[in-house]
């Protein structure tokens, strides 16, 4: 979702775009990695692939999790660094900050607290890869960034029910009731707050703090609002045209209270978002019906 979104957002820079699929490079496998870095000579890198999921994938594939994810950061990083890239930026995740800090979550509260456990695999690759790119930073003088942006929807977005996030299970769950009748469930008591940022204005503001920023800290990247999921849920059912009843399964986990982020450091640099939450979900929904025989027979996460 983000690399498609990048892609677009870069296509009308004049950048020379440099991409290799998967079934060429395993990301997780160094060789391969520093073998394409040094032949393609990237002059700048935007580090987006990642394995990602919600919080039954977190909780049940901790080990994939923790593993891929320390392994593609590992392996770009140093590749980035043995072959000369000029600028490199990592993406990381909201989820870094700990389960109970105070809101909303600025960039110096990490490691402050206890992380969430369903996703605390996921979380420390993610604070390894801040500290990989200070680390290279200090010691070797690389221009490596990083930025964590909040919960994340958009097109190519990933529907399966058991691994996606939030927002593409809700799509997915709320058009199934539309068409086949039944109510819609949701995962937890619906309390919890979240923060989402449509894709591609995460892409326009990775875009800009690669030309912009050139900083130590990580940057929270986000919209600065948020919203219940159960308020969420209702606004999903309207988007999609759902009008049955919405049921909160409250055996499922609700994960962290609260996560919404601070994002005034990203604000003073000279960028905000600027796709509302409605407007992303019809967005999201149109993408959805466009494509949705094709994401219907899904049934397993990606391999980054």
């Amino acid at each position: 979702m983000v690399g498609q979104a990048l892609m677009r957002r870069l296509a009308g820079t004049g950048a020379e775009l440099l991409t290799v699929g998967r079934d060429q490079v395993d990301l997780r496998r160094q060789a391969e990695v520093e073998d394409w870095m040094a032949e393609a000579r990237p002059h700048a890198v935007f580090q987006a692939a990642a394995t990602v999921g919600g919080i039954f994938v977190n909780d049940t594939r901790p080990a994939e999790f923790i593993y891929d994810n320390l392994a593609i950061e590992t392996n770009i990083v140093h590749a980035a660094w043995r072959t000369g890239v000029e600028k490199l930026l990592f993406l990381g995740t909201s989820c870094i900050y700990p389960k109970l800090a105070p809101q909303p979550l600025t960039e110096d509260s990490l490691l402050t607290g206890p992380l969430e456990s369903t996703n605390q695999w996921y979380a420390i690759a993610k604070i390894a890869g801040i500290r990989m790119c200070q680390a290279y930073r200090r010691q070797y003088g690389c221009r490596f960034i990083s930025a964590m942006p909040t919960n994340l929807y958009g097109y190519n977005d990933f529907f399966d029910l058991n691994a996606s996030h939030v927002i593409p299970a809700l799509i997915r769950k709320a058009d199934e009731a539309r068409v086949q009748g039944g109510t819609m469930t949701v995962w937890g008591s619906g309390t919890p707050r979240r923060e989402f940022l449509f894709s591609e204005d995460l892409a326009d503001a990775l875009v800009f703090l690669m030309q912009a920023y050139d900083g130590e800290s990580h940057v929270n990247v986000g919209t600065g609002t948020d919203v219940t999921v159960a308020d969420l849920a209702r606004l999903v059912a309207q988007t999609v045209g759902f009008e049955g009843d919405i049921v909160f399964d409250r055996d499922k986990p609700d994960g962290t209270p609260r996560k919404l982020l601070d994002v005034s450091k990203l604000t003073a640099l000279g960028w905000r978002a600027t796709t509302t939450l409605e407007d992303g979900l019809r967005k999201s929904y149109r993408w959805f019906r466009e494509n949705h025989e094709n994401l219907r027979g899904i049934k397993e996460h990606p391999a980054a």
